[in-house]
């Protein structure tokens, strides 16, 4: 059997060409500062402060040159540090970084198991690694022990539901193809791949590409030879016996049932959570944050204190202004269906003045509005905006 690390030196995850950094910036979640922010640090961290980040199995390097990016753009104190068991991924870490010109980092080929020797850290990148390890919660419990006091975790995960198909083929092509060398096993798997029935749950899954993208994403997908999903309560019930707690999945309102049917009173968080999954139907992944057991209150940013400063994410505050004042609604889509949010016609004048530098206090004073005037209103406005991630929280810019 072909092991992870073997896996990795032959096909490095994800499929990069550093030369790419020169024209595009890759981004996504967990781990934009502002989304981190956000969801660990109530949207009130001091980015004067240096900040210690640890990218654990940080693989050909997306979380890591995404955060390292920022932070240097802004002019943010902070020091890096990646380990990733595969070499070949390393260097082409290494080689992104060097075409952005990201000093602060250092690298190390090493197991996230040792994550704690590494030293003492703010925030912890972990994005699609926990669930390839033997042992998952020795995983969470390593990055826990290298957790700062006031810190937190960027994570991704399996999900089962959207990977319907995945595990069967991981199975039979792991019996066939045991004995074979890394690209021996891709070729002879490709050859099988082709001839499945069009019926086959994998091939009716829309929700998955990476087959399609590269030889390393169809390796990752469906020859990896370690591999597990988490459902809600799984993965909520991983983290609690680890040390952790979940501060939130990401973005909240896909975790949230009341959108499909009125929920039965009585039901706890989890269990609602639970519930969305199913409803939904369609998670491959779970993305969240989580922060030390003993620290769970108070983590995420709430929208009502007047110091925090909104951020529109992935929206002009201009255009999104000129919809809501035109009373058009705001599309939003997740998991292949499409949400339509629609905002108070007065809270346009408020969107218009998000720039990710001014406070809620700021906005209200520039709109001309007492406290007890806008807090209802900005209530109304930005608690979709927020469930669905388009709206964050953090003083990033400031």
């Amino acid at each position: 059997m072909v092991s992870v690390k073997e896996q990795y030196e032959a096909y490095p995850y994800p499929e990069r060409d550093p030369e790419e950094e020169r024209r595009r910036l890759i981004t996504g979640s967990p781990s934009h500062p502002v989304e981190l922010d956000h969801f660990v640090f109530g949207g009130q961290r001091d980015w004067r402060q240096p900040l210690r980040v640890l990218v654990a199995g940080g693989g050909t390097g997306d979380g890591l040159i995404q955060i390292g990016h920022y932070l240097k753009l802004l002019g943010r104190p902070h020091e890096i540090t990646y380990v990733d068991l595969s070499e070949a991924s390393r260097r082409v870490a290494e080689a992104r970084a060097k075409v952005r010109g990201l000093e602060a980092i250092r690298f190390h080929t090493g197991s996230l198991l040792e994550a704690a020797e590494y030293g003492c850290f703010d925030y912890i990148d972990c994005c699609g690694v926990l669930h390839h390890l033997p042992d998952p919660d020795a995983g969470f419990r390593a990055l826990r022990a290298a957790l700062a006091p006031g810190g937190g975790l960027g994570f991704m995960v399996y999900a089962p539901l959207g990977r319907s198909g995945v595990y069967p083929l991981q199975q039979a092509f792991g019996a066939l193809f045991a004995d074979l060398p890394p690209r021996a096993r891709l070729k002879a798997a490709k050859a099988a791949f082709a001839k499945l029935p069009e019926g086959h749950p994998f091939k009716c899954n829309p929700h998955l590409g990476d087959h399609r993208a590269s030889d390393a994403g169809f390796y990752d997908l469906l020859l990896h030879g370690q591999d597990r999903a988490y459902d809600v309560t799984e993965l909520v019930a991983t983290l609690e016996r680890t040390g952790w707690a979940l501060a939130s999945f990401t973005p909240p309102a896909a975790y949230d049932p009341a959108r499909f049917a009125p929920v039965p009173k009585g039901l706890d968080r989890v269990a609602r959570m639970a519930l969305a999954e199913k409803l939904v139907g369609t998670m491959r992944v779970h993305i969240a944050y989580a922060v030390a057991a003993e620290e769970a209150e108070g983590r995420v940013a709430d929208g009502r204190d007047p110091a925090l400063v909104p951020h529109l994410i992935g929206v002009a505050p201009g255009a999104l202004a000129k919809a809501v004042s035109e009373g058009r609604v705001v599309p939003v889509t997740s998991g292949g269906a499409r949400i339509e949010l629609k905002l108070p016609r007065p809270a346009a004048k408020l969107l218009a003045l998000v720039n990710g530098k001014r406070t809620l206090g700021e906005i209200a004073r520039d709109a001309g509005m007492t406290e007890a005037q806008f807090l209802p209103l900005w209530a109304r406005a930005s608690e979709g905006l927020t469930g669905w991630g388009l709206l964050l929280y953090s003083g990033f810019l400031r």
